[in-house]
């Protein structure tokens, strides 16, 4: 069975455009929630702030010409992905070209898109609507484009399960190259739902925090005073690679995928099983998959979106898998969210890009606006201040509506 490498890792998010910028403001502990500017968020809605992504240009990533097909959502993978294959200086032989694929999940797709025609086609009928909508609106679009853009014939399809949509890639593109049918796979997720159906949707349910006087304080993961969840967007994309072939060519290696495990709670379209159940099996199956013990991770970037119920369950999860060592302090677990918000069907991509950067550094990211610790979630959150820590092995957990769980384990490659 291959080893399966992350080689190169590129970033569209709230908090910076391109890898080192986001992770140079996470480790900073730089919250992005600002007011609403992508549309007129006025006292109608309950919610009036996000996460969104700040000075993309899409034209520097992409043909001017082309940028009108494309959703939101298509231009950030784009971009993400350009950014994953040049760091990777990844070059493709043409029969390689015909196994290597692309995955990206996305949770909802075009939605803007979906909005703007839809109120075009009320107003001036069909005639007026683009050959480019829907090609533009569905999720498979963005891994279609990839896979236009740079000739992967290999298997290219969208993950949607909700907040695990790109976590599942991933997983899936292990698969692909563990046995053999890829060498290389183009991974990550895409989202761009800040907008009025999508602000408005989210605060229907209660999901979303309605701290508008202070909205960089507003995530704040395991706090006893958070309210909801803050919307983000943006796009992950992780060039993973067989390891023979990585060690062949020289390539630098972040880390190694070394597990992973998907469930579902089967429980609720939207709250957590009890007791964290669900998210229990998909943690003990990475694990198992990974062939590592509970004790032998040092940390976890947690779903964490900062909702009253799904924080106390996935703290109740891990202290049930990992017992004494995160009760004791031992294993650092801490939410990224608290930062860039939670970008829905990309966050498992672009969480699991920030574990392999804090294998390679040793910088564990903090959780911020953690000022009153929730009793019911009894863990070392590492709270408002990055740590150093050589890290041999990192989990990362996305849970989804409709009960999805998935979890990621990644390890410090060691030659």
């Amino acid at each position: 069975m291959e080893r399966v490498v992350v080689t190169g890792i590129g970033l569209v998010t709230p908090n910076g455009v391109g890898t080192e910028p986001t992770w140079n403001a996470i480790i900073s502990g730089k919250s992005a929630a600002a007011k609403i500017t992508l549309f007129d968020a006025d006292e109608r809605y309950a919610t009036r702030f996000a996460c969104e992504v700040k000075g993309f240009d899409p034209e520097h990533y992409i043909a001017k010409k082309k940028v009108k097909e494309l959703a939101r959502f298509i231009t950030f993978s784009l971009a993400a992905t350009k950014m994953a294959i040049e760091e990777a200086a990844l070059e493709l032989t043409e029969e390689e070209r015909d196994e290597v694929g692309c995955f990206i999940g996305v949770g909802i797709g075009g939605l803007e898109n979906l909005e703007r025609v839809t109120l075009l086609l009320n107003q001036k009928g069909p005639g007026r609507v683009s050959p480019y909508f829907i090609p533009s609106l569905i999720g498979n679009l963005a891994a279609g484009q990839v896979s236009i853009e740079y000739g992967l014939r290999g298997p290219s399809y969208c993950h949607t399960s909700a907040c695990s949509s790109s976590a599942h890639a991933i997983g899936e593109a292990v698969e692909w190259i563990r046995s053999g049918r890829a060498p290389v796979m183009v991974a990550g997720g895409a989202e761009a739902a800040i907008t009025p159906t999508g602000i408005a949707g989210f605060s229907a349910m209660f999901a979303l925090s309605r701290r508008n006087d202070a909205p960089e304080r507003a995530s704040r993961p395991f706090d006893k005073g958070r309210d909801g969840f803050v919307c983000g967007e943006g796009a992950g994309t992780l060039v993973l690679e067989s390891l023979s072939r990585a060690e062949r060519r020289g390539a630098h290696i972040y880390a190694e995928i070394t597990g992973w495990g998907a469930s579902s709670d089967a429980y609720h379209i939207t709250k957590p099983a009890p007791e964290g159940a669900g998210a229990v099996v998909a943690m003990r199956r990475a694990l198992k998959d990974a062939k590592l013990s509970p004790d032998s991770i040092d940390y976890i970037n947690a779903h964490g979106t900062s909702t009253p119920q799904g924080d106390i369950q996935e703290s109740k999860a891990v202290s049930t898998v990992f017992g004494a060592p995160a009760l004791d302090g031992t294993l650092w677990v801490s939410s990224t969210k608290s930062m860039m918000g939670h970008l829905l069907g990309a966050a498992g991509a672009v969480e699991a890009a920030l574990c392999a950067k804090a294998i390679d550094t040793g910088v564990v990211p903090p959780t911020i606006n953690l000022d009153d610790p929730d009793p019911e979630c009894p863990l070392d959150f590492v709270p408002n201040h990055a740590r150093e820590r050589r890290l041999r092995n990192v989990l990362t957990n996305s849970f989804g509506f409709g009960g999805t769980n998935a979890t990621i384990v990644l390890s410090k490659h060691e030659s």
